[in-house]
């Protein structure tokens, strides 16, 4: 039971202090318990708590919220849809990009592409764009109208004696020859994480993006950036289709927008997209879309607060200056004996964890050996508590994406906590 915050640490119902390096799902950009943050909300419930979006009305800090982002974020003519949750703002941009494909006279253009292990959202729709076989199967996801290609997870799922080169030339095959197989007439649209943390952060290989791209364009096909977790300062630019050079369609945002202190969402599109979603309600007599809390008032002051403080504070500024610390500890790292493989990227990194350097130790199922997989992922996950520090473990890779307001010191903290969990891993797989 988590009971307090402050900073980049949390206390339990015990009092113990534990360095919370995963921000919370990726989510607490500012750390626990900003003043400011809860001074907009305090400010905007006292003005006006709640009214709905729709019904031709809105409310003027939803609006001046949608017109700042409109200003940031890489779509030409960008409209805005502001809803709470990133498995809302999935789940929309899919009906929308559907919505627009009838509008145009292509109603067979319903499918949608995305990768193996990623992760979208919860909804029935934004669910069954990410996971595995066993989650579709688990929760009897729709299938019919999603595709999925290989993740792009380099260097570990390059084949023996592949270059980087040719293992983004075959993934984008595999995305040309999936759609082909479909037919490019039904897809509607193909959906990435810029970088993948669901599935134990892989950041895309060189020319991935940009082949993917030359493919969806040549096929009609719409790319949805969902920058979930991506977003908001993670890879020392506001957004990562910056910092990667994407050139999305549509974006989805959550998470870093109010630093998880408020949900809040958005769902972004470009200027060709929303004409057709007018020329679609013209015809019909409306755009039959809204949600009770889309564009609730308080959490659209809590996320143009965030925005303020980006800027006021040189947020950006100061996760660039904190990117080689935490990339220096990192690969500091890669010497231990239950860590395999370390990648970094922006103020984020991830190990994969193995058992295949210790004394008569089997590799583990991601290194192509035989031990279990997630085993030492387990007793990582179940460890790393005694020692004050919570990382993402996500099958046996590791995540590590503290907040972004990490001090220096409190990077070097980390990494100590950390590097005693895996020492205390090593000798329970000893054990074991």
């Amino acid at each position: 039971m988590i009971t307090k915050g402050r900073g980049v640490f949390i206390l339990d119902e015990d009092g113990r202090e534990i360095l919370e390096a995963s921000s919370s799902f990726y989510c607490a950009a500012l750390g626990y318990s900003d003043p400011r943050l809860v001074e907009a909300a305090t400010r905007q419930f006292a003005q006006l708590p709640f009214y709905t979006t729709g019904m031709h009305r809105t409310v003027d800090v939803a609006m001046a919220l949608a017109d700042k982002l409109k200003s940031l974020v890489p779509i030409a003519n960008a409209h805005v849809s502001i809803t709470c949750t990133g498995s809302e703002a999935v789940d929309f941009a899919l009906k929308f990009m559907r919505y627009r494909n009838v509008a145009r006279g292509e109603p067979q253009r319903r499918r949608f592409i995305s990768r193996w292990g990623s992760y979208h959202g919860g909804t029935i729709a934004s669910a069954a764009l990410g996971g595995g076989r066993e989650l579709h199967d688990s929760f009897a996801l729709p299938m019919d109208d999603f595709l999925f290609v290989s993740q792009p997870n380099w260097p570990a799922g390059a084949e023996p004696g592949e270059s980087e080169t040719q293992f983004t030339a075959r993934l984008v095959a595999e995305l040309e020859h999936t759609i082909e197989a479909a037919g490019p007439e039904t897809i509607a649209g193909f959906v990435a994480e810029p970088i993948s943390f669901s599935c134990g952060f892989f950041p895309p290989p060189a020319g991935y993006f940009a082949g993917v791209r030359e493919v969806l364009d040549r096929h009609g096909i719409l790319f949805l950036d969902d920058e979930v977790i991506c977003g908001y300062g993670r890879t020392g630019e506001l957004f990562a289709a910056g910092a990667l050079g994407l050139k999305p369609d549509m974006m989805t945002l959550a998470k870093g927008m109010t630093s998880g202190y408020f949900p809040v969402s958005a769902t972004v599109i470009s200027g060709e997209l929303y004409d057709w979603l007018e020329q679609g309600s013209d015809r019909h007599g409306s755009f039959a879309h809204a949600t009770t809390c889309s564009g609730h008032p308080v959490g659209a002051a809590v996320a143009l607060e965030m925005l303020r403080i980006v800027e006021e504070d040189k947020l950006l500024e100061h996760v660039q200056a904190r990117i080689p610390a935490l990339h220096r500890h990192l690969h500091a790292l890669a010497d231990h004996p239950v860590v395999g493989q370390v990648r970094a990227y922006g103020l984020a990194g991830a190990l994969t964890l193995t058992t295949a350097k210790l004394k008569g130790g089997a590799t583990t199922a991601a290194d192509g050996g035989v031990a279990k997989m997630g085993a030492v992922g387990r007793i990582l996950g179940q460890v790393m508590l005694d020692h004050g520090v919570i990382v993402r473990v996500t099958g046996d890779n590791a995540v590590i994406a503290p907040p972004l307001i990490i001090q220096e010191q409190e990077i070097d903290e980390l990494f100590r906590r950390l590097r005693a969990a895996l020492d205390d891993t090593e000798v329970q797989l000893a054990r074991s």
